[in-house]
């Protein structure tokens, strides 16, 4: 009988997310302090004994993406790159447990395809060494080598530089999304007018013991694509000011280019409270309340276990 494999997609957070520049290409250069959290999408798969994927897509978000083409998918795009690079001969069946909302700054496909990476590179004992896996995942989407990093780094350029940093604790954070999708090109060009920040925002080997503390630093930076992006989208404002009107809430703020806010909470007991209130009046959006992963929860978690409901 095959063994099953399984790797988390945890969602990614932008703690703070500064546009530094633009290249003559097109793309801008962002600098931004990455984190991941407990929440997340889940990949399972087995091997085949011929050279055919397949994925299958289930849970509560799987509906979001009934529209898509399965081929389209970021995590058949990343295992049918890796099987062309390196294994041409091998094939599987893939499930992916979809939780995290689509187009929502906090990662998901991108995510999903680097759990791909990982869970195919495992399961077909692939020897790949890390500049090429790097550049494969860069070709696939600009956040997909930070979350194949998977920790807590400072990114930078188009997504391809990362700085592991030191780990953050597990501080309490509700993560909402107002149900409706943003456009990242959009956004991008409803800023075209604005001047970019300052590169070098963040002290690289800053360490935090508190919530409260990782607050304080984070009130120096912003989001510098929240204006745009609710000018887009004026929900993010109604999300923004939810978290924030909650008891114990030390910072609201947007990830990535949104629509999904964070609320950085000063105990987990408080951030259950703050979803729950909020999730009564409010009850079309995607409330998940969670925690910031660290090495130190990772070591005493097994890794192919889902994500707690």
């Amino acid at each position: 009988m095959s063994a099953t494999y399984r790797q988390q997609a945890p969602a990614k957070v932008n703690l703070f997310l500064h546009v530094t520049g633009k290249r003559d290409d097109g793309y801008h250069l962002l600098e931004s302090l990455v984190c991941f959290t407990a929440s997340g999408d889940v990949l399972s798969g087995e091997m085949r004994n011929d050279d055919k994927i397949t994925l299958s897509i289930t849970g509560p978000m799987a509906s979001d993406l009934s529209s898509e083409k399965i081929d389209d998918n970021l995590v058949m795009r990343a295992a049918r790159l890796l099987q062309g690079t390196c294994a041409p001969d091998r094939g599987a069946d893939l499930i992916l447990d979809k939780r995290l909302p689509i187009a929502s700054g906090i990662g998901g496909g991108s995510a999903d395809a680097a759990a791909a990476l990982r869970l195919l590179i495992d399961m077909w004992q692939i020897d790949i060494d890390p500049k090429s896996l790097s550049d494969l995942a860069l070709s696939l989407g600009a956040d997909v080598p930070v979350c194949l990093h998977g920790r807590t780094c400072l990114m930078t350029g188009i997504g391809e530089n990362i700085t592991e940093l030191p780990d953050l604790p597990d501080v309490p954070v509700v993560l909402i999304n107002p149900g409706k999708a943003v456009s990242t090109p959009e956004i991008f060009k409803a800023r075209a007018d604005e001047g970019f920040s300052p590169a070098g925002a963040w002290e690289t080997e800053r360490t935090f013991t508190s919530a409260a503390s990782l607050a304080d630093a984070l009130s120096e930076c912003g989001n510098d694509l929240t204006l745009p992006a609710s000018g887009i989208l004026p929900e993010i404002c109604d999300v923004l000011n939810a978290l924030a009107r909650e008891e114990g809430c030390l910072m609201a703020r947007m990830s990535g280019s949104g629509a999904t806010c964070f609320g950085i909470y000063d105990t987990s007991e408080q951030a259950d409270r703050a979803a729950h209130a909020i999730a009564i009046r409010n009850p079309e959006w995607w409330i998940s309340p969670t925690y910031i992963l660290n090495q130190t929860i990772r070591q005493h978690a097994d890794m192919g276990a889902k994500f707690p409901d």
